[in-house]
């Protein structure tokens, strides 16, 4: 793992953590957090495990509102505008890497979404993709899963923010006995994300 590093962006000093594979790596996989969580959420460390075992750089993004210590998000076009700015910053780095692909958990997975045609991402990753607010299934952010891109989702069958219907190309995997925070078995979690990776060709043999 690299020392954390501080990017500028628009919306604030946002922090990378950075983690490489001891091979050249087939993809970077850039990961976000939950709204008032952090990048040490279990399912996004066990995801980074994996996904180094895999042959993979990984890099957790911490947004400028919980570095500057806040827990209540920013709105959504300040979240995608810092995300735009760091995987800009992220791919002039691994320009070397030829594949990327973005995610993470929750508010980070909706932003990974909402972005990834515009920074370039080849799919997407999504933990525990919140489709509704509890209890307000009218109010679907389904549309966010559009992206013409591969796309994992991964929820738990007891999440109260509801679980997306599958269609292509949108994959999702539903664990049982899971909440929304994936808590219960990161690493089961994890060996999801790490066989679609594989299914995919991002991921070595």
């Amino acid at each position: 793992m690299l020392p954390s590093d501080d990017i500028d962006t628009p919306r604030g000093l946002a922090r990378i953590d950075t983690d490489l594979p001891a091979r050249p790596a087939t993809a970077l996989l850039v990961l976000g957090h939950g709204a008032g969580g952090s990048v040490d959420a279990p399912d996004l460390l066990a995801v980074r495990d994996a996904s180094i075992a895999a042959g993979l750089a990984v890099v957790r993004v911490t947004q400028p509102y919980r570095v500057a210590g806040r827990r209540a998000p920013a709105p959504a076009g300040h979240l995608d505008e810092a995300w735009t700015a760091v995987l800009a910053v992220l791919c002039d780095r691994h320009s070397d890497v030829p594949t990327v692909l973005v995610g993470g958990r929750s508010s980070g997975a909706r932003v990974a979404c909402r972005t990834a045609r515009a920074v370039g991402a080849a799919g997407v990753v999504a933990l525990a993709f919140p489709l509704h607010p509890p209890g307000r299934p009218e109010r679907s952010r389904a549309a966010e899963l559009d992206t013409g891109l591969p796309t994992l989702v991964v929820n738990g069958d007891r999440d109260p923010f509801g679980t997306p219907e599958p269609r292509p190309p949108v994959q999702v995997v539903t664990r049982p006995g899971e909440t929304h925070d994936l808590r219960r078995d990161p690493a089961g979690t994890a060996a999801v994300v790490r066989d679609w990776l594989h299914a995919q060709g991002w991921a070595a043999d």
